[in-house]
């Protein structure tokens, strides 16, 4: 599975572009499901019968999209304008390497210099959007226009590496680690026919779930993510929200859900009987695709389970392997509990 998590992550797949990554995972997923389909919003479907039939329909889901940056404008100097696609702290941009467009065209973050910033731009103020360019390395406007036009996403460094104690650096983290164990899964032999679905544009909203859930119908869904630990210097242990090393989170409510609590209370009970490794968040925060399958059709008994990961939506977002790798482990036994409701 770590593999598998590398390469998602040095994969392109900003939101509403995430067909690199839907395709490998295509490539990947057409041997392992008894059906494959995809819907108009780029939603990625694949189907496999389990060992019983569920009474109402389970979805375990995963969404493919990263957050980013798109061109907005081109300056008569050959610089990029941009925005961002989905929730980036444009305190991480300044000097922070990019490609952009379907030919990764290399380029980097650039900030007006300290020595000829004004004070008024130099009083502990962070740079707005707009004082930030991609340099392309363009003489000009005209150079700059063959390789790159407006709307073309850009995405942050796709370098993935190992360090220190079993410590994993990539982009997109969230949530190719969802990804990856939702494609251990399928590997397995399941105890209930299952719904694995790989979702579009939850960066900016969770728009592909709700199509997925009306499509789908599901009574209990099971949500893969990664979500933000706060675990850094000076921070105490409340305000970090949770911690990597400490196994999956299972919040019992984030800024978009209220998880059913006697299936929370099920979810966490699994998780001790077969010991595997939780927490819980200190904190309401954040969000999920949970929130719009929760809300969609007649509704739908939910949960979401993560890894913890540090530096969230940045060019370098840290995971535990051993948090990472028991994702899918704890969604297996979840499954099995729903087996005997069938």
């Amino acid at each position: 599975m770590l593999n598998t998590v590398k390469t998602l992550c040095s994969l392109s797949g900003v939101s509403g572009w995430e067909d690199e990554v839907r395709d490998y995972i295509l490539s990947r997923v057409m041997d392992l499901a008894d059906s494959v389909e995809t819907d108009l919003m780029g939603n990625l479907f694949a189907f496999k019968k389990g060992e019983t039939t569920p009474n109402s329909p389970v979805m375990v889901c995963a969404h493919m999209d990263e957050v980013g940056l798109i061109v907005t404008d081109i300056t008569e100097e050959g610089y990029l304008r941009f925005d961002s696609v989905g929730g980036i702290d444009r305190r991480v941009l300044p000097g922070k390497r990019v490609f952009v467009g379907p030919e990764a065209v290399p380029g980097v973050i650039g900030l007006k210099p300290k020595h000829l910033a004004t004070a008024a731009e130099m009083e502990g103020s962070v740079p707005a959007l707009d004082a930030l360019r991609i340099d392309i390395g363009a003489e000009s406007s005209e150079e700059a226009k063959k390789l790159v036009k407006p709307g073309m996403r850009a995405v942050f460094d796709p370098t993935v590496y190992e360090f220190g104690n079993g410590y994993l650096k990539a982009k997109a983290l969230d949530d190719r680690v969802g990804c990856a164990a939702m494609l251990k899964l399928l590997e397995r032999e399941l105890p209930v026919d299952t719904w694995f679905v790989f979702t579009v544009q939850e960066e900016v909203g969770c728009r592909g779930a709700g199509a997925a859930a009306e499509r789908i119908r599901p009574g209990t869904a099971l949500v893969l993510e990664g979500t933000t630990a706060g675990d850094l210097g000076g921070v105490s242990s409340g305000d970090a929200v949770c911690e990597l090393g400490k196994g999956v989170v299972i919040p019992f409510m984030d800024r978009g859900t209220i998880y059913p609590r006697d299936f929370w209370e099920t979810v966490t009970a699994t998780a001790d009987k077969n010991g595997i490794q939780w927490q819980t968040k200190t904190k309401v925060a954040g969000g999920t695709d949970a929130s719009a399958i929760q809300r969609r059709a007649a509704g739908a008994r939910v949960i979401t389970m993560s890894a913890p990961l540090r530096s969230i939506h940045s060019p370098a977002s840290v995971g535990k392997i051993s948090d990472i790798l028991l994702l899918p482990e704890l969604a297996w036994h979840v499954l099995e509990d729903l087996s005997h409701e069938a």
